[in-house]
């Protein structure tokens, strides 16, 4: 792989300081040689990032709104590539350094990678197109090295907002994101800018980050909604703004409240929404859709050719990486000698193993460490038998073999034992 060219990560955070914190823990491990941060936040998170010292570009948005976020970002970005990273996201220590590998193709205006869901194990998106009329379709993704894909008018290649890239001048000659978006769509749109003048997006399945879909003013900590409000409206003016008739529209609204409602159901069915909050909800994506229907459009953003402020590196690189392993009698000393191997400068990455079957989950810990926990006898694939009979070490090995592609692995740590 060819040394990844300037990069400007882009971290945009909202009432959320202790997950943007976590965040930026993870983007220190970040092996990627020549990258800059720049963070745009609320006054108490800016506040916050400031006392931690971080070489990074900090700005302020009082406004509750992701596209006027993340073009504030652009300006302050000096780097050729500009990622995004959602402060509820952490990404993988290879992550950044593959996606912005992909631009050694001078054709590519844009790239993505897969996201992993909340257990840190299945995907939560693996690649996919979009249409004008908002709607999700497949795409074949080749899942090894980088897939390269042009868009035509009416049907986009989609990246994902928590993991996405884009060359800053295409970025500026666009006018970044769309201010009339507060929530919702703000990157499909932009995606579908991208798709309307031909150019080519690259997906990059192991650029990836873990997504953990952080509670808000909009979903709760169980991933039920709170309104849908954002969702109806960010639609309708994504519609506006790509010249559909009123007869797509129509279609489009019939398809969105279908949609919804077979989720709602799903999730009342689970017990996380009762059933008076399916027809309470369902409204408030109808009163969006009407306000998006006559919400102001107004012209793309302004993006200064010329960045506001020189590249200003951020403290990361190649590093060594540590595997710790352990059963779960030992967790004091593994997660002891995890945060060690952390505070030395190297990437580690722990296992705990109970003796039973339950399911892995992989996370990564405040502290700065990676954390897989889960039975010995377990399944971390979830396409895998529920039971497997396992010893610890090759356990353990089979395990650091399925992480090897997404971070720098190395020796178990002497002095701890099943």
């Amino acid at each position: 792989m060819n040394e990844p060219g300037r990069t400007s990560l882009v971290i945009v955070s909202r009432g959320r300081t202790e997950m943007l914190e976590r965040c930026l823990a993870a983007v220190m491990q970040l092996d990627h040689p020549a990258f800059e941060v720049v963070v745009v936040a609320d006054p108490e998170a800016a506040v916050a990032v400031r006392a931690q010292g971080l070489p990074v570009k900090l700005a302020t948005c009082t406004e509750a709104n992701i596209a006027v976020a993340r073009n504030i970002g652009i300006g302050l970005a000096a780097g050729e590539i500009v990622a995004f990273l959602d402060d509820d996201a952490v990404p993988e220590p290879t992550w950044l350094s593959r996606l912005a590998a992909a631009y050694d193709d001078p054709d590519v205006a844009a790239a993505g990678g897969f996201v992993r869901g909340r257990n840190g194990i299945s995907l939560q998106w693996a690649g996919g197109t979009v249409d004008r009329l908002t709607r999700p379709g497949k795409l074949d993704v080749p899942r090894g090295g980088i897939s390269r894909h042009r868009g035509r008018p009416g049907l986009a290649i989609e990246i994902k907002g928590c993991n996405c890239s884009y060359r800053r001048d295409v970025l500026v000659r666009l006018g970044g994101f769309d201010p009339a978006l507060d929530y919702y769509l703000d990157e499909t749109e932009l995606n579908l800018r991208l798709a309307h003048r031909g150019l080519v997006t690259a997906l990059v399945p192991l650029a990836q980050v873990h997504h953990a879909k952080a509670a808000s003013p909009r979903r709760g900590a169980d991933l039920a909604p709170l309104s849908l409000f954002e969702v109806g409206a960010s639609t309708a003016t994504v519609l506006r703004r790509h010249g559909v008739t009123e007869i797509e529209r129509a279609s489009v609204l019939a398809w969105l409240e279908d949609d919804r409602r077979r989720q709602l159901l799903e999730m009342m069915v689970d017990g996380r929404l009762e059933p008076g909050d399916v027809g309470r909800l369902l409204a408030t994506l109808a009163e969006g859709w009407r306000a998006g229907s006559v919400r102001r459009l107004p012209p793309p953003a302004r993006i200064a050719a010329e960045p506001e402020a020189p590249f200003r590196r951020f403290l990361a690189g190649a590093r060594e990486g540590r595997v710790i392993a352990g059963m779960s009698w030992r967790a004091s000393r593994v997660r002891s000698a995890a945060q060690a191997e952390v505070d030395a400068g190297r990437i580690a990455t722990a296992f705990l193993m109970s003796p039973t079957p339950v399911a892995h989950r992989m996370e990564f810990r405040p502290e700065g460490y990676w954390l897989q926990r889960g039975g010995l006898f377990g399944r971390s694939d979830r396409s895998g038998p529920p039971i497997q009979p396992w010893r610890f070490g090759p356990r353990v090995r089979q395990e650091t073999r399925r992480i090897a592609p997404f971070r720098p692995v190395g020796p178990a740590t002497p002095g701890v034992r099943p």
